[in-house]
């Protein structure tokens, strides 16, 4: 179940308005139990991180701090269009050299390279396939953005020795991700199949719960090339996700419409 945190940043995310009122904060935390004292202190702890910040009175906007991740997040419908034929080269980060003793930059990096679906090959280098459009120097912006300092070294590889070149194309595991992608896709046509008749709270909640889910899977999918991935496999999940995300976005248009009615 989500905590008010990451709901309320969520829906700050995808609100069309970009914008959270705390009435809304407090109905839609209430479908999933959260009390009123635990949203509004989340809010206040949101807005002193710069996570949120007042756009008036009562109503809040995405922060500077969030809005950088955010703008990675929702690119997740176009990420099939950053995609290029992978001619075996690889896009490295080499992180060794940077400080671990500020914890909040250690996990901004972390996240940073996940993000971007780069697997530690060695210590402190990082790598994925060089298949995305811009090629290093688009990595390299999309990490800093993300968190990663930029002193942080991002280039293309072309020439690992053999044991390293086998030892790279082991750092996914391509079949696991393929079986996400089916049972994901299974999972929201079965919901959409099913949801006409649930009452609007339910539908609301759970479209919330599974679309949160799947979206968070393509944000942090690597978006291998073939074949190290079935990259059909990996299409049809996303339509599939597309698809839930324009059902939930409806469902919950009514549902905070209602407020305050």
């Amino acid at each position: 179940m989500p905590n008010a945190r990451r709901l309320i940043l969520n829906l700050l995310g995808v609100a069309e308005s970009g914008r959270l009122t705390v009435g809304e904060a407090l109905a839609a935390c209430a479908l999933f139990d959260i009390s009123e004292n635990s949203v509004r202190v989340t809010l206040a702890r949101l807005a002193q991180a710069g996570l949120v910040e007042l756009a008036e009175r009562g109503v809040y906007r995405l922060g500077p701090e969030r809005r950088r991740i955010q703008e990675e997040i929702a690119g997740w419908r176009a990420t099939e269009e950053r995609l290029i034929a992978w001619t075996g080269q690889w896009i490295a980060a080499s992180t060794g050299g940077l400080p671990r003793s500020d914890r909040k930059q250690l996990r901004a990096r972390e996240r940073a390279l996940s993000m971007l679906g780069m697997r530690e090959l060695d210590h402190g280098l990082y790598i994925r396939p060089d298949n995305l459009a811009g090629g290093a120097e688009d990595v390299r912006q999309r990490l800093t953005a993300l968190g990663l300092i930029e002193a942080a070294a991002v280039f293309r590889v072309t020439d690992f020795d053999s044991a390293r070149e086998k030892q790279a194309h082991r750092l996914w595991e391509g079949a696991a991700l393929v079986e996400g992608y089916r049972q994901g896709d299974e999972r929201l046509e079965a919901w959409r199949r099913s949801a006409g008749g649930l009452p609007l709270d339910v539908a609301a909640r759970e479209s919330f719960l599974l679309g949160d889910a799947a979206i968070r899977q393509i944000v942090f999918d690597p978006m291998l090339p073939a074949p190290l991935v079935d990259e059909a496999a990996r299409h049809l999940f996303i339509e599939a996700v597309k698809r839930f995300d324009d059902e939930g976005r409806k469902i919950w248009m009514t549902f905070l419409g209602k407020i305050g009615a």
